[in-house]
């Protein structure tokens, strides 16, 4: 007797049904049938899918597309909809939507149901993950790492923390409108009026409508240019102008501004601390490191890090850090603390998997491919810099072109926006003719021209119009400015 109650407890563990609560569903389906008010409580974080019983999810569906048609949905409306005569039970559908709504609770409860049913739904699908888990950890191929197994895993686990929800595959094109509505909204709201997370630098938003989420923007230019000061000084205007605003759902999203994650492969985070403080101060970087600096200046240092501590910009000083790796700390940085910009630089010092080392162009083509789906999974813009080869210099005009990308095919294809950074004052100053020709009078007429400018050429963008962002350079503090206007500025006398 004792084997057979626990051979049949064995076999209630093997066969236990998936969570699920029929009643919260049927209470909160006939609280939206009696008062439609109901499904503005539960539809900013309840989808059909959610239902366990396919039926509910079909009537959930009709009701709430009949509801924001601004509709009467009721069970008499409905069930014209829906194949009324389909027995449930000892019920027709038609009948069953009519005692749905007779033993229909109030609309207070409707929040309450709501949310279980939500839950019971986030329940279901970690366990088809825990699932597919363990049953690819057994019958894996030979072929297959348990790293990817473990990164395959940790995304889906982010989706489903994110969205509530994993399914993928289609989208129908009403939701698609909708987003898009809702992103023209949020544009109409946000300073400025763009579209994206502005960079704030007047110029590159005016031409880039802001930093658009899940854009992969590569960043481009030879040493000595400005890659890192002017992804610095993104980094540190979105940070700065971050303002959140609460949802509907108790979390908070970046109304300006935004939390930057910044991946720093060349420089420690001490550096990049430096050369921030140093363009917010106007105090040259080398005399900070030096510590050349008076009483006056420290004042102003001590304040500046008071406030830059607390901005919502993280560092990551991991070297040669792997595609995966980032994934996975982008993911989880999301998760943590929010994550509305990512910043990478640069790309050659990341690697890619195993399998690819040794071949510079396919571990170049796998990382770039991996940042670009990762910043559509995250849905927010990735600033990747990257360097330029040197066929560059042997040109007369040294205005980087697409073609000039290193290990170009990949990055110029993956990206959706490639822009370059160039100042001619760097290589008019290295070019000094002899003084005294007039040679020399001609180039310190060209190098006045050009001292203090910079140019970000937008090469590529696939959702506007290419073309030169003038900026001003202070190179001393190593920060980019919106160039001013010779028409606004005030009449000169010489």
């Amino acid at each position: 007797m004792a084997d057979a109650a626990r051979k049949t407890e064995d076999e209630t563990a093997l066969y236990r049904e998936a969570p699920s609560n029929i009643e919260a569903e049927q209470a909160l389906l006939g609280a939206m049938l009696v008062n439609n008010d109901a499904y503005y409580v539960v539809h900013d974080f309840l989808k059909p899918d959610h239902f366990f019983e396919p039926l509910h999810r079909e009537i959930f569906g009709k009701t709430s597309e009949m509801i924001r048609m601004g509709k009467i949905a009721n069970p008499v409306t409905i069930k014209t909809f829906l194949a009324a005569n389909d027995k449930v039970g000892d019920f027709t559908v038609a009948q069953y939507l009519a005692r749905l709504a007779a033993e229909a609770t109030t609309i207070i409860n409707a929040a309450d149901y709501g949310r279980a049913i939500y839950d019971l739904a986030i329940r279901r699908s970690l366990i088809r993950i825990g699932e597919d888990v363990v049953n690819i950890a057994f019958d894996a191929p030979l072929d297959m790492e348990p790293k990817s197994q473990i990164e395959d895993a940790e995304r889906r686990l982010f989706e489903l923390a994110e969205t509530g929800r994993y399914d993928g595959g289609f989208q129908s094109f009403t939701d698609a409108v909708t987003l898009a509505v809702q992103m023209a909204t949020a544009a109409k709201d946000r300073d400025g009026g763009l579209s994206g997370v502005s960079s704030g630098i007047i110029g590159l938003d005016g031409r880039m409508g802001g930093l658009q989420p899940s854009d992969l923007i590569i960043l481009a230019g030879r040493p000595a240019m400005g890659k890192t000061s002017l992804a610095t000084n993104i980094a540190f205007n979105i940070a700065a102008a971050y303002e959140p605003a609460e949802q509907a759902d108790g979390s908070f999203k970046a109304k300006n501004g935004g939390v930057v994650g910044f991946f720093s492969l060349e420089m420690s985070a001490e550096q990049l601390a430096t050369r921030i403080i140093s363009e917010q101060t106007e105090i040259s970087s080398s005399k900070i490191r030096r510590g050349n600096i008076n009483d006056q200046e420290l004042t102003k240092l001590i304040g500046c890090s008071e406030m830059m501590q607390k901005l919502p910009l993280y560092i990551d000083q991991t070297g040669g850090i792997s595609i995966a790796q980032l994934s996975a700390r982008a993911r989880r940085l999301k998760r943590q603390r929010g994550l509305d910009v990512m910043i990478i630089d640069y790309v050659q010092l990341m690697q890619g998997s195993s399998r690819t080392q040794g071949n510079r162009v396919q571990e170049i083509t796998e990382i770039t491919t991996g940042l670009k789906a990762l910043a559509k999974e995250l849905n927010v813009p990735i600033i990747a810099l990257s360097q330029l080869s040197r066929q560059v210099e042997s040109r007369d005009d040294k205005r980087p072109q697409l073609s000039d990308l290193r290990e170009s095919g990949s990055i110029e294809q993956d990206a959706d926006v490639v822009m370059f950074v160039y100042r001619d004052e760097y290589y008019l100053s290295n070019r000094e003719p002899k003084p005294g020709t007039d040679e020399h009078l001609k180039w310190e007429q060209e190098l006045n021209e050009a001292r203090g400018k910079a140019e970000v050429i937008i090469a590529k963008q696939r959702h506007g119009p290419t073309g030169t962002v003038p900026l001003a350079f202070q190179a001393e503090y190593t920060r980019f400015t919106d160039l001013a206007d010779e028409t606004y500025l005030p009449e000169r006398f010489e």
